[in-house]
């Protein structure tokens, strides 16, 4: 269902776990045969999102939760040994390909665009990718997405080194708008009022990236721009160009998790606020 005129985006943050919360929403507004012209998403949003374009709910919280303690998947054994707190061959590659099976001919199928931010760790600058090609090709696009500052080894893709999107730009409405998409859905995964600060980590980072001083940069400015995309997001809302979708109260997640019930959690809080709104969404898309 989208019979608005208007290029109607769906525009998805990161916050690792957090997303599970996204994919609760995106699960009620798939049930609602609610559908869009395009999606964008930065990190946890990229990596959930595409799910939406596959048209295979509840997929994201599955994998998570079957895989929540496997040391192949996530963990201190994977960083240690690879580099990578996700591993980067079992996490995207092995599982979407053997174990939960992503729907490749359907998300390629589908006429919806999909685009994911990444960060170019040379320039500082986020790094924009329209994906049309599905498997392994996206899924790398997806793994540079998400590739968190220290947890993550930069992802090589089209020459660049590439990190995690939302170093840079963790909330790409104004982005969406300039490739035409007038209306607006965001799925926010902090509650409203949030306001980022400086991450303490920021010491760390700048020894790790020492030859890459932009990364150190990116972060550091990362709370002014964050701030600054919410006041933006919240100015869209008042002309009535967006509509937003997020919990009320801080989701009861870490970053990362092992919880099965933690992750089920989440993901219930996401349905029980899309729903809780559905007749919105419809009217907004129409």
């Amino acid at each position: 269902m989208n019979q608005t005129t208007e290029k109607l985006g769906l525009v998805l943050e990161g916050g690792a776990l957090r997303g599970l919360f996204s994919v609760g929403v995106m699960d009620v507004m798939m049930e609602a045969d609610i559908t869009f012209n395009g999606i964008v998403g930065v990190s946890a949003g990229a990596a959930f999102g595409c799910n939406y374009k596959s048209h295979q709910p509840k997929r994201a919280l599955r994998y998570n939760q079957q895989f929540a303690k496997d040391r192949r998947y996530c963990g201190l054994w994977s960083w240690i040994t690879t580099g990578n707190l996700f591993n980067a061959e079992f996490s995207y590659h092995i599982v979407p390909n053997e174990y939960d099976i992503f729907d490749n001919e359907t998300f390629m199928k589908d006429p919806t665009e999909y685009h994911i931010v990444c960060t170019d760790i040379t320039t500082g600058k986020p790094f924009y990718k329209r994906v049309t090609e599905g498997g392994d090709t996206l899924y790398e696009w997806i793994r540079a997405s998400a590739s968190m500052p220290v947890a993550a080894r930069p992802v090589e893709m089209e020459g660049r080194l590439l990190l995690d999107g939302g170093m840079t730009d963790s909330i790409p409405l104004r982005y969406f708008q300039q490739q035409g998409f007038s209306k607006n859905i965001v799925i926010l995964t902090q509650p409203p009022g949030y306001v980022k600060h400086t991450s303490r980590a920021l010491p760390l980072i700048r020894l790790v990236y020492r030859r890459h001083p932009k990364v150190a940069d990116a972060m550091a400015a990362r709370p002014d721009m964050y701030n600054a995309q919410l006041k933006y997001v919240d100015k869209e809302v008042k002309r009535g160009t967006t509509l937003v979708i997020q919990p009320q109260t801080t989701l009861p997640i870490h970053h990362l998790s092992n919880d099965p019930d933690e992750m089920q959690q989440v993901y219930q809080m996401g349905r029980d606020a899309a729903m809780q709104q559905i007749d919105k969404i419809k009217a907004f898309c129409l």
